[in-house]
């Protein structure tokens, strides 16, 4: 965000991580609440931090890239809707908004094709949206690391936790350097313990621009929580959620962002199992 002018299968074994009617309520809580900052421990229980049994970190880390390689080519045998509702805030009232649904599909090379289904004019106070803003609700809201992934980040080992429905192993990611013109995930992800994959994540894409004269752009990325629900075996993005305050040099923005990942529909073509 960029300052501008005051204008596992289907969980046979288990609940299903996080049902719809959980996502409703926790949807109407959050329209009806003030801005706060995003929490990342919603849901969690206190963290364990013994290390994880017959296996060490590495070799953890090394089978979950695997399980991610597999979601992340699923998914681009699926059709789904992509909903973004963005609010800036005034207190607890909305003063802006900018809400978009789009269908995602991939074509046979995996390549993402995007159709806009419903598109309102923005009214988002204080706030620009960027390309960055866009790449954050494509590529790191609903992350996927896989094992080609991995080689980028640094992943430490944190413990374990009870999430939900969900017992997962907790890591804190971040990148092992960053280099010009490109951008990183870095926070906490939980994964499952039974599927190794992730099924939440909590952060913020990096490197934020924070520019040392006035006239240079300023850019603030603001925090979120992503959940993952199965879908035909996989675990895909299901819902992101921010709930933060952004700090720019001339104002402080509220600002409330849900973004939905539902009906995914299986396409045409061959597809490894889970």
């Amino acid at each position: 965000m960029v300052a501008c002018n005051r204008e596992a299968t289907q969980r046979r074994r288990r609940v299903v991580f996080f049902t719809v009617a959980a996502f409703i309520a926790a949807i109407s809580v959050l329209l009806a609440g003030a801005a706060a900052q995003t929490d990342c421990a919603e849901g969690n229980s206190p963290l364990d931090t013994a290390p994880p049994k017959n296996m060490s970190p590495q070799q953890l880390i090394d089978k979950f890239g695997a399980e991610e390689a597999k979601v992340k080519q699923a998914r681009t045998h699926y059709t789904y809707m992509q909903d973004v509702l963005i609010q800036t805030l005034n207190g607890t009232a909305v003063d802006g908004q900018m809400h978009e649904v789009t269908t995602v599909s991939y074509d046979d090379k995996g390549k993402r094709i995007e159709n806009v289904t419903f598109a309102e004019q923005s009214t988002l106070r204080g706030v620009a949206l960027t390309a960055e803003d866009m790449d954050d609700i494509r590529v790191f809201m609903p992350l996927i690391l896989t094992t080609e992934d991995l080689p980028q980040y640094n992943l430490t080992y944190s413990g374990q936790q009870h999430v939900d429905d969900l017992d997962a192993y907790v890591f804190h990611v971040e990148p092992k350097k960053e280099e010009k013109g490109k951008r990183y995930f870095q926070g906490r992800i939980w994964v499952d313990n039974q599927d190794f994959v992730i099924v939440k994540l909590c952060g913020k894409s990096v490197p934020e621009t924070i520019p040392k004269k006035k006239k240079e752009r300023q850019d603030i990325r603001p925090t979120f929580v992503t959940y993952r629900q199965p879908v035909d075996g996989y675990w895909f993005p299901a819902y992101t959620r921010v709930d933060d305050t952004l700090h720019f040099r001339a104002e402080t923005v509220q600002l409330r962002e849900i973004i939905k990942f539902t009906g995914y529909k299986r396409t045409a073509g061959p597809m490894a199992k889970p």
